[in-house]
Formats: structure tokens, C-alpha cells, sequence
């Protein structure tokens, strides 16, 4: 996932180490875990297997010298590869994963990302599935545990189900207006 993130983010702009790990723990500090031990390592594997390449280097203040990073054409086609791939994960991996897709849609076609929301989709649909069959819990913490992934799951799949809405539609559909000029005249009386 942190290759995922990390070559999603240079897609937008050139980075030094120091910053895409602070715009890894801005955007997606949810959904992975992101420490120098990791992010130093996975892009000096990047440059060696050409998905990035050192674009230049500046003197550090205080220490060793920053690298900024470009993403390379071999890289934007690794980053898609990652994107349109379903590794098979635990659940909650899965909805990272997801997740961290989901923020980079915009560099997507509509195409795939409607692929990709309706495999989301299908996902929770079995989860949700495979939980309604269980028994409920006897102890009152674990039921309510219970019912509260229950809540979650089905607020995700109504989540999805607009999204999905949305990309089938295409921009600008009356919904979409009707809210902005609701939260618009909102932010006016205010």
C-alpha cells in the first residue's frame, strides 16, 4: 500500500523524502503507517527498479542532502497496475487499500474507477453477508461491537452505492448542484 500511496503522490508533484511522508501522515495516516524505516528503503527501490528517478539534490540544513523524486513513465504504469489490482488481504488491508485508491481516483479513467467502486462494492455486500448469518454475541460489549462493524459495513455499501451513482451519471448531475446550493446558501446565512 505504501507503494501504492507513494507513486500516487509523485503522479502530482516532485517530492523530497521529508515531504512525501508528511503528505503520507496527512492523507492517508488512516490507512497505512508511515515511518522514515520505510519510506528511505521502498524509494531507493523505486529508482532502481525505474518507477522514480532522482530529479535533483539540495543541501541539507542540518544533516544529509534532500533528493526530490519524479515519478517515471514506467512508474505511472506501475501505479495503474497497483490501482486495478485485488490482492488478496485480510479485510481490514482491503479497506485501506480501498481507501487509498479512492484518493487517487481522479487520475483514473471513469471506466475504471466505476470497476473499481463495484468490486468494492461486491466485497462488502459478502462481508455483510457472511455476517448476517453469524449468531449475535451473548456478552453485551462484544454485541455491540458487533453491531457497530455491522452499522459501518452498510454505511460504507450506501457510501459506494452513491459514489457509484455519481460515476455512472458523469459531472454536474442535479444532485450534485443541489447540494452545493444548499451548503452554499447555508455558508451565507451563517
Amino acid at each position: 500500500m505504501l507503494e501504492l500511496a507513494t507513486l500516487g503522490l509523485l503522479l502530482s508533484e516532485p517530492l523530497h523524502g521529508y515531504r512525501l511522508k508528511q503528505q503520507l501522515e496527512l492523507f492517508m495516516s488512516s490507512c497505512i503507517s508511515v515511518n522514515y524505516g520505510a519510506i528511505y528503503p521502498l524509494l531507493r527501490r523505486l529508482e532502481e527498479s525505474g518507477y522514480i528517478v532522482t530529479l535533483g539534490q539540495e543541501p541539507g540544513a542540518a544533516g544529509p542532502s534532500r533528493k526530490t523524486y519524479g515519478i517515471t513513465a514506467t512508474g505511472r504504469d506501475r501505479w495503474r497496475q497497483k490501482m486495478l489490482e485485488h490482492p488478496h488481504e485480510s479485510w481490514v488491508n482491503t479497506r485501506s487499500r480501498f481507501t487509498i485508491k479512492f484518493f487517487f481516483f481522479s487520475n483514473l479513467e471513469s471506466a475504471e474507477r466505476v470497476k473499481l467502486l463495484e468490486h468494492r462494492l461486491m466485497v462488502c455486500r459478502l462481508r455483510l453477508e457472511s455476517l448476517e448469518i453469524e449468531p449475535m454475541p451473548a456478552d453485551r460489549y462484544q454485541s455491540d461491537a458487533w453491531k457497530r462493524h455491522f452499522a459501518m459495513l452498510q454505511d460504507e455499501i450506501n457510501w459506494l452505492r452513491s459514489q457509484l451513482r455519481k460515476e455512472q451519471n458523469g459531472p454536474g448531475t442535479e444532485e450534485d448542484l443541489r447540494v452545493i446550493t444548499t451548503n452554499h446558501r447555508s455558508c451565507q446565512l451563517s
